[in-house]
């Protein structure tokens, strides 16, 4: 238990006042921001309740209210109810599948009367608990298999709930706790892996479609290949000691595959592809003598990577085109180029585009956006609200907006770092990956770099479930760092 101390000042000296601090700037410029989205001219009450920025107030107000209630409670209660928390999330989450209210065709969000609730966005910090509580247990290690496998299962429970909620977006957000999982020891292939999946996919689709100098060669195919072989041949180098056989496959890989594409330009065109996967399939076999020969589990690791990048390649095309829905494609087709389509799925990134780029250096000013006030662009006070910030405050304020963001980011590991128990560390990097995420994506797919997945931008966005869900967040690790100098006996 505690020593005799006076608690309620000890924590709120060992409160982290920076962190407080960034939280309540992002609160008011995002209070600024839904003002800004949600104006129409001729409105002369913004802060009416008939009005979401009047609403927002509310949210805001009951926030702060939830946040100091969170500081209230012993820092223990989270470790030792973490369970309990997940498991009752998980339960709203599996009831929330059958709700029969759709709203803009997902089945997200429960309709209490007047009020409408996501638990989606309260199961983050219930993953969240559940992971550091996992994870911070004795005898854990990350690097086994079975311990790993059951941390998979922690994250993918509420994941495949909410994409059965038809709420992907969401279910996307709980791929941020590979970072935490990096951190606490996960090996750097398996991150390595996740990226080149995204590289294989980015540019195998891209560029399928390209001939390589006028040859019956895919372009996108070719590439994706080549990049397999050199992949596989560098993770040789790294994780054996045959680094002779690394230069070789390297050198068999890319030279080879120069020569035939040489012969297809300039002698018989055909498609060179067949010959990277000729050499593919040597190289796979190659790593399975080497598996044999030395007995050593990394060649069947890299075995497994050389396998299944192929494996991942080729389904990703069947993927995109017969599992996907319609609008999840045309928005993945927009994003790499392939469509346009501006008044279709491409249109809400080119308005919120022209609405930042008219914003130019120091925007137009608080409530002078003009393609925002024209509700030119849609869902603009909530996935699009940081179009708002860039027409209205233009490039300075934006880049003040993310400067805030890196500072709470850069808070966020400092005070992780400085935990003394595992549950309070891994916690710290689950809420910081989880703001990093919200942060990349959301601005991301506003400026037309990343998928439109429609996640919200964390103390901006319109409504109050996101908010809460945030706050929540963010206040039960400042909790836990305040009690990180209380003497136990």
């Amino acid at each position: 238990m505690t020593q005799a101390t006076d608690k309620q000042p000890g924590v709120l000296r060992s409160l982290d006042w920076w962190t407080i601090g960034i939280y309540l700037a992002l609160l008011t410029f995002g209070w600024l921001s839904v003002c800004g989205a949600s104006y129409t001219y001729g409105d002369t009450d913004i802060f009416s309740l008939d009005t979401r920025s009047g609403m927002q107030i509310v949210w805001i107000g009951t926030s702060v209210c939830l946040g100091f209630v969170l500081l209230m409670l012993d820092d223990r209660f989270y470790d030792t109810f973490a369970y309990v928390i997940f498991g009752l999330l998980l339960a709203l989450l599996f009831v929330t599948i059958f709700n029969p209210h759709q709203i803009k065709g997902s089945r997200s969000w429960l309709v209490l009367g007047p009020l409408r609730v996501q638990p989606a966005e309260f199961a983050k910090f219930a993953t969240a608990l559940a992971l550091a509580k996992f994870m911070s247990t004795y005898g854990y290690n990350i690097q086994r298999w079975k311990h790993f496998a059951a941390t998979l299962a922690i994250i993918g429970a509420p994941m495949l709930f909410i994409i059965l909620q038809r709420e992907t977006g969401s279910a996307l957000v709980y791929l941020a706790f590979f970072l935490v999982f990096y951190r606490e020891g996960m090996p750097g292939c398996v991150l390595f892996t996740g990226v080149a999946a995204v590289v294989y996919f980015v540019v195998g689709i891209r560029f399928e479609q390209d001939l390589m100098f006028g040859t019956p060669t895919s372009v996108g195919k070719s590439v994706v290949l080549l990049l397999v072989q050199v992949f596989t041949a560098g993770m040789v180098w790294a994780y054996t000691k045959a680094r002779g056989m690394a230069v070789s496959m390297m050198a068999y890989g890319v030279g080879l595959t120069v020569v035939a594409m040489l012969f297809s330009v300039f002698v018989i065109p055909f498609d060179v592809v067949w010959v990277q996967l000729g050499l593919t399939v040597v190289m796979v076999g190659w790593l399975v003598v080497a598996a044999l020969g030395t007995r050593l589990r990394n060649f069947w690791l890299i075995t497994a990577f050389a396998v299944g990048s192929v494996a991942f390649f080729y389904s990703a095309d069947y993927v995109l085109n017969n599992v996907l829905e319609p609008h999840q494609r045309s928005r993945i087709n927009v994003l790499l180029g392939l469509d346009e389509d501006l008044s279709g799925a491409g249109y809400n990134v080119h308005q919120s585009e022209i609405a930042i780029g008219s914003g130019g250096l120091e925007g137009k000013g608080f409530l002078n956006g003009t393609q925002t006030k024209l509700k030119f662009v849609p869902e603009q006070d909530t996935d699009f609200i940081f179009c708002t910030v860039g027409e209205e405050e233009g490039f300075l304020g934006s880049a003040g907006v993310l400067i805030l963001f890196l500072a709470l980011i850069l808070r966020l590991i400092h005070l992780a770092e400085r935990q003394p128990f595992g549950f309070g560390r891994i916690y710290g990097y689950s809420v910081l990956s989880i703001f990093l995420f919200h942060v990349f994506i959301n601005v991301g797919m506003v400026l037309g770099l990343t998928p439109v997945i429609g996640i919200p931008l964390p103390f901006f966005s319109y409504g109050g479930s996101s908010l809460w869900g945030f706050t929540i967040l963010l206040f039960i690790f400042l909790r836990i760092d305040a009690g990180r100098n209380l003497v136990r006996t």
